[in-house]
This record gives structure tokens, sequence and C-alpha cells, in this order.
């Protein structure tokens, strides 16, 4: 009998995104660890892009039609001594010797959205929160923000395991978006929250480009930004490998990032990593990842915007900006988050009088 069951299903609900990269280095870290587990795999699960990646995990295939109702429901397992429960989309085990860990990665659900979207999310996360032996934070934020919602919640089985970032990034010689000019870049969704108007707003009529990674413009944003900018003055790139986001922070001005919400952070660091600049904005838990930087917006405006673009147009004060980012990289990285989670199972295996 495996000691640990990892629930694998968040592979399905997305193809790539945030939850899968994350989920991807726990089990990567697990398969080295040598710690005896065994993963619920769905039908679906193949189609995510991480997921395709991981060839040496152990697996057991969970006989399910309809992703739409088993994503809701608590699985079921038949062991008969204390093991650990994790779930990479709030799920939990009934099961009276299950140890039930949750990890939350923010309340973007219960900040932006309405309605029976939010409704559904909010019921299944929050009684998964309330269900767990242990739940685990991806930054102080959102613990906080755990505290905020469910004021109940004990905040003594609240643990804070930090994100890490791909060694893909990191300072190269190359020319490959040289015909770009010089660009700022835009990376991921482009929800309201994440201010991508604002990007627009504050390159207009200066000597900077955009480019954009992720989805394709929609018709209202593919008016907007030529209204804005003009078609010569953007870029839109669709969706690059590390290798390739690499090299495209690598000749930027700077990364844009003024969310005004993340549970974390991912693109700031690989930014970093990549000696390129972030602007980002003072709130949430940004200015846990990003360090000490002048470049933090404390208002979403385009003139602060802009005068952080100032900034970076002195060499001296660039270079300084490439070097804090570089090391406060340092302090993340996918091994720690795994050994962080391997440390916590075999605590509480420990604790449960199952782990030799």
């Amino acid at each position: 009998m495996e000691k640990i069951v990892l629930d694998n299903i968040g592979f399905s609900l997305q193809r790539m995104g945030g939850l899968s990269v994350v989920w991807g280095a726990l089990l990567s870290a697990l398969e080295k660890s040598g710690l005896p587990y065994i993963c619920m795999e769905y039908p679906w699960d193949k189609t995510n892009e991480v997921r395709q990646s991981l060839s040496n995990i152990k697996v057991v295939i969970q006989n399910s039609k309809y992703l739409q109702v088993e994503r809701y429901k608590n699985p079921k397992v038949n062991y008969n001594s204390p093991f650990i429960f994790h779930s990479s989309h709030y799920r939990i085990c009934k099961n009276k010797y299950a140890i039930n860990i949750t990890t939350v990665h923010d309340f973007t659900y219960e900040k932006y959205r309405k309605g029976l979207a939010l409704w559904v999310h909010s019921w299944q996360k929050f009684r998964a929160i309330r269900k767990a032996d242990v739940v685990v934070c991806i930054s102080e934020n959102t613990k906080q923000d755990v505290l905020r919602y469910l004021p109940d919640i004990d905040e003594n089985k609240i643990r804070i395991i930090y994100n890490g970032v791909s060694t893909d990034y990191k300072v190269i010689n190359t020319d490959k978006y040289s015909n770009l000019g010089e660009y700022v870049v835009f990376v991921g969704s482009r929800q309201p929250y994440k201010q991508f108007d604002l990007v627009v707003g504050a390159l207009r009529n200066t000597q900077y480009k955009l480019a954009i990674v992720g989805g394709k413009l929609n018709e209202d944003e593919e008016r907007f930004i030529n209204e804005t900018l003009g078609r010569d003055n953007y870029t839109q790139l669709g969706y690059l490998s590390n290798l390739e986001l690499n090299e495209l922070y690598n000749q930027a001005i700077c990364l844009a990032y003024p969310s005004a919400y993340e549970g974390f952070g991912i693109p700031i660091l690989e930014a970093q990593r990549a000696g390129c600049p972030v602007i980002a904005y003072n709130a949430s838990s940004i200015p846990e990842v990003i360090g000490q930087t002048p470049l933090l917006l404390n208002e979403l405006t385009i003139s602060e915007f802009r005068s952080k673009l100032e900034i970076l147009k002195d060499k001296a004060s660039r270079d300084l900006i490439i070097d804090a980012g570089l090391e406060n990289a340092k302090r993340f990285s996918w091994d720690k988050m795994g050994d962080e989670y391997v440390a916590l199972y075999k605590e509480l295996l420990i604790k449960a009088g199952n782990y030799e």
C-alpha cells in the first residue's frame, strides 16, 4: 500500500497553466524522493502538456466518463491505515485514515467572478479548505486571503510553500527578436485585473513596441490596440516555449506585470532569471515575490507606469535592477518547493505513526 495518494485531476481541467506547472514539479520531486506514492489518473489528464512531459510517475487509471461530474466528487481510497491524500484541485478523501492536504493558489474567482461559476467554485474550495488537515498556501498573501474569506479556519493548520521557477530561464546572448526593436513584454491572460489596457495606453506615443505572449487577441482587443498603438507597434507571438520566452525576455526593455491581484506571480521570477526588469503593481503577493525594486507601481495609472519606464532609460539604474532581480530569483526553485512538500509528507506520516 502506497502511503501517499496524489489526485491528478487538475491536469484534466486545463491544457497548460500555473496549476499544471506546480503540480508537475511536485510529482517530479516526489518521484525523486523515493517515498511510496501513487497518482490517481483520469482519461483526460494526458491532454495536459505538463502531464505529457512526465514519463516515470506511478499511476492508477480511474474509470470515469464525465469530467464535469468527476471533478466535484470526493474520490474513494480503500486503505485501512494512515495515508496522505493530496488533490490538485480541491477534492478530499473521506476515508477515516486519510490525512487530507489542500493547496490554495489564489482567490481570483472570489474577487473577480460572479454568479453560478463563483458559487460552485467557492463551495468546492471552501469545503476542501475546511476539511483539510493541512492547508498549503503559495504565499503569505494567499494565507491572509484564506483567513479573510474563511475566518473560522485554524491558522495553525496553514503552511506556506512558495512556488518555484524553471532553470530554463537565464541570461544568454541572443538576437532572435532583434527585428522587434525596443519592446516591452506582456505575458499571459488579459483578464481586466491583469491591466493589459493600462500597458497599451502607457506605450502610446513612446519609442517602445509591445510583444504579446499568450492567446490570440479578440476583436475588441485588436481594435483597441490598433487604435491606441497602431498596427506596426505591436506583435502577437502566441504561446511560447520556455526557451523561446527566455530569448524574448533577454532582449526586452522589461516585463509589464501590473496585475491587480496574484496568488504568486511566476512570470516575475522567469523574467528576473533572464535578466529582464519587471514593472509590477505593489499589491497582493507581488512584494513578497519580486524583492526590492524601484519598479513597483503604487497606483495603476499611465503616468505611474511611464515613470518606471523612465528609470530604465538610465543604464546604471537598469543594471542595478537587473542584478537585484537575478539575486532575488535565487530564493525560489522547483527543487526547493518539492523538498518542502516531501518534508511535509514525511512529517505527517511520522506523526500518524506510518513512516519507517
